[in-house]
């Protein structure tokens, strides 16, 4: 069984307008979100690599939690900013075999359809709220009944968990 969670970057700020997209900084509602999404993560995300855009704003997140997540090893591809889902996913099927649990650190659009594309339709609460929206600090974490990852694909994982902020505990 593989395991791998989906977590979109904490709230951004639009305040600084001579900052490029890339180079936006967390607002203060993702400096506080991130942290608390990776205290609720501490007991229930380890994963083993994660896949970071290298954005500052996804960058910044990841710093947030990987404390709380183990430390994991990270790598930053070049083509993970606003990446499309099927770069995504060629991503997560290119993963090595000793990689039990993945994280990948992203992106709207891409990392709601890619979440929705390899979950299908489900039931549950958790369900709902995805299917509704993937907001900022959000994750999704998805487990597939695959050995290896060349075979997750579409429409073969089960929806674990869906968090978000304002649907901590």
């Amino acid at each position: 069984m593989l395991t791998l969670s989906l977590f979109r970057h904490a709230k951004s700020s639009w305040a600084d307008p001579s900052l490029e997209d890339f180079d936006r900084l967390l607002a203060p509602r993702g400096l506080k979100a991130a942290p608390a999404m990776g205290a609720f993560m501490a007991q229930k995300v380890r994963p083993d690599l994660v896949l970071c855009s290298p954005a500052r704003r996804t960058r910044d997140t990841l710093a947030l939690v990987a404390g709380q997540i183990g430390d994991p090893r990270e790598l930053f591809p070049s083509d993970f900013y606003l990446p499309t889902p099927d770069t995504l996913l060629a991503a997560i099927q290119a993963t090595e075999s000793s990689v039990r649990h993945l994280m990948v650190v992203g992106h709207n659009p891409g990392l709601h359809a890619l979440a929705a594309a390899l979950t299908g339709p489900h039931e549950g609460a958790d369900a709902k709220a995805l299917s509704a929206k993937f907001p900022t600090a959000g994750l999704a974490v998805i487990v597939f009944p695959a050995k290896v990852w060349p075979d997750v694909c579409p429409g073969t994982g089960r929806l674990d968990l869906f968090m978000t902020p304002k649907r901590l505990p």
